[in-house]
């Protein structure tokens, strides 16, 4: 049985970690063009104070049981309409601090790189305002303790992710790039609104800690509609099949947004939130298999797309696509998979964040060109930006010792726990991983050069190099640090629960089937995209080629299931009510006018005409009373 620590202490400071980047994005909004000059230094100051509090109560958990590490501080009471009664209560635990601790200093780096990164940008005192409205919100969302303040956060993330996404909104591609996250996100978010709903009727409270413990007496089917509703949600936030479309699209944001919003922290809040709901999953066992089939579906799309794309963020978002798709993938294989689900989370957030920074390292020294083709040769020049992009490669495709090794692997086991064949899919899917990736560094850094005339490359600033040195130490470390020191399943076993199944074969062999898998997609692309010379015109492909320079057709799909049929609908609603409903609108008033018109003409004001009028009446109801008296 957990025991619930008091909010004492550091403890006290819980709501201290929302309201420091909270005040600092009001401070900024409302301070105008009076903060430019320390606005964002303010900014950086809010998330690093955050991020201090943070590993002081990871500190102050690490010295309790076990069994005692969850802290509940209720704040104040907040709805209460009849027997709906929710408190604005914020709960700390395993799962939560551990997201804490990755928004904050994780964070904390993207910010200190933002400096250099948006240097020159007349508006990056807002800039920095709508990234403290983020880390506020998504901590809000990771330390909520009932699922309507969870959608506060929730909402909060999806509308700086639109600030953001949005924020060279000049740009056309940028502003349609942020409507079309926005729009994608509110049919996640109607999933979410709805299993709330569904929550509260079935278990009388939105409370996680009265929602799990009932779990037991509610009806299977009914978890399983939450569940595929809490699915939705995480699909759109997670960017996840069917609701990926948003991701690709939304690198038109700054690319210190791809790094914090969409490799480290939003689309991390799905997972989060199938991992924190595990006792409905656990008992709804279609709504896990439901997990299971998305997660994997989206690994391969998104390897597929990571592995054509030619520009250089779009590739690392179709490979945040698949690996998120891992975590989620994890998440619905149950208790054998919450663990690795969120440690790969952990690392993934560190080695894709010094990706897409490392991204935008070379972006600034290629005149904010992201077309590989026009890259090559730039590991002498950049040798800083090469050797911390290479700690990432190396992470993310999963070599020894590097963090994604650790990680990958683990689900990868667990997956052969479940299934042989969703197992052997990982593994294909890991080797896709090592294919697209070289091609990705081997198109940057290798071969010859092909830059514009008027591009001279060069290192960025120590400002933007040292987060990236700090990334690559974690990308390489932080594996081993979690698994081995951290002891990650035990961490986390008291919060979503951890067991083991043995496999068909000894763990060394999954190992090093995975390694050669991943060595061979790996030398597929070297000798693709680095023994030869690159084409600076892409050449046209064959028909996976094609499709996944489209995003597999993603936005025709939706045109097809969603756009048009809602179009026509609402054409045909407009035409309903022009014709229908404005034309007996239309029809009445005439009618009525003209019949008026008619009757104004009896009115002429001479007595003779209305006697007449009189006589005539006098004899029409004589004769209607004959003939009444005669039947």
């Amino acid at each position: 049985m957990t025991e619930i620590l008091p909010a004492e202490g550091v403890f006290s400071l819980l709501w201290v970690l929302i309201a420091l980047p909270a005040a600092g994005a009001l401070i900024l909004l409302l301070g105008g063009r009076r903060t430019n000059t320390w606005g964002p230094y303010l900014g950086i100051l809010t998330v690093v104070g955050s991020a201090v509090i943070a590993v002081l109560m990871l500190l102050a958990m690490m010295a309790e049981p076990a069994e005692q590490r969850t802290v509940i501080q209720n704040v104040y009471d907040w709805v209460f309409v009849g027997s709906f009664q929710v408190s604005f209560a914020l709960q700390l635990d395993q799962l939560s601090i551990v997201f804490v601790l990755l928004i904050t200093l994780v964070g904390a780096l993207i910010f200190i790189y933002s400096l250099g990164y948006m240097a020159h940008d007349p508006d990056r005192r807002k800039f920095f305002a709508y990234l403290n409205l983020f880390v506020a919100a998504m901590l809000l969302l990771v330390l909520a303790n009932n699922y309507l303040l969870l959608y506060v956060g929730w909402e909060g993330v999806g509308l700086a992710s639109y600030l953001l996404i949005g924020f060279w909104q000049r740009k056309p591609t940028a502003a349609a790039a942020a409507k079309k996250a926005f729009v994608i996100n509110r049919v996640g978010d109607v999933g979410l609104s709805v299993a709330i709903m569904l929550i509260f009727v079935t278990f009388g409270s939105v409370t996680f800690q009265d929602v799990f413990g009932q779990v037991g007496e509610a009806n299977e089917g009914t978890l399983t509609a939450i569940g595929l509703l809490l699915l939705l949600a995480a699909a759109g936030k997670s960017a996840q099949f069917p609701l990926q479309a948003w991701l690709l699209d939304a690198m038109e944001g700054p690319t210190p947004v791809s790094a914090l919003i969409h490799a480290a922290t939003m689309v991390t809040a799905g997972v989060y939130l199938i991992a924190r709901s595990n006792a409905i999953y656990n008992a709804a066992t279609w709504a896990a298999t439901a997990v299971v089939v998305v997660g994997l579906i989206t690994i391969f799309m998104g390897a597929i797309i990571g592995s054509a794309k030619d520009d250089i963020k779009k590739s690392l978002a179709g490979s945040t696509m698949s690996q998120i798709g891992y975590m989620v993938f994890a998440a619905g294989l149950g208790p054998i998979g919450y663990v690795f689900a969120i440690f790969h989370l952990l690392t993934h957030g560190v080695f894709k964040a010094g990706l897409f920074l490392g991204a935008g390292s070379v972006m600034h020294g290629m005149n904010d060109g992201v077309n590989m083709r026009r890259y090559g040769a730039l590991k002498g020049v950049m040798v800083i930006t090469f050797i911390t992009f290479m700690a990432g490669y190396l992470a993310i495709i999963g070599i020894p010792p590097f963090s994604g090794f650790w990680s990958k692997d683990e689900i990868i086991h667990a997956a052969f726990e479940r299934n042989s064949i969703i197992g052997a899919a990982a593994i294909l899917a890991a080797g896709i991983t090592g294919f697209y990736m070289t091609r990705m560094v081997a198109m940057t850094f290798f071969g010859k050069k092909r830059w514009e005339d008027d591009v001279h490359p060069h290192e960025s600033p120590k400002v933007m190099t040292i987060p990236l040195i700090i990334l690559a130490i974690g990308s390489t470390f932080m594996g081993m640090a979690l698994l081995f020191w951290g002891n990650i399943e035990y961490w986390l076993e008291p919060v979503v629960g951890y067991e083991s199944v043995p496999t068909p074969l000894p763990t060394w062999v999954y190992i090093v089937v995975t390694l050669v898998v991943v060595i061979i997609g790996a030398i597929i692309g070297w000798v693709t995209y680095a023994r030869k010379d690159v084409p600076i015109e892409a050449p046209r492909g064959n028909l996976l080629t094609r499709a996944a320079r489209q995003d597999l057709y993603g936005d025709a799909i939706n045109d097809v299931l969603v756009v048009e049929p809602t179009y026509k609908s609402a054409h045909a609603l407009t035409t309903f009510d022009n014709k229908a409903v404005d034309g007996f609108v239309t029809w009445t008033a005439s009618f009525v006018g003209d019949l008026s018109k008619r009757l104004r003409r009896s009115q002429t004001g001479f007595a003779r005409s209305y006697a007449l009028s009189m006589v005539g009446g006098a004899i029409i109801l004589l004769v209607a009373l004959i003939l009444v008296r005669l039947s």
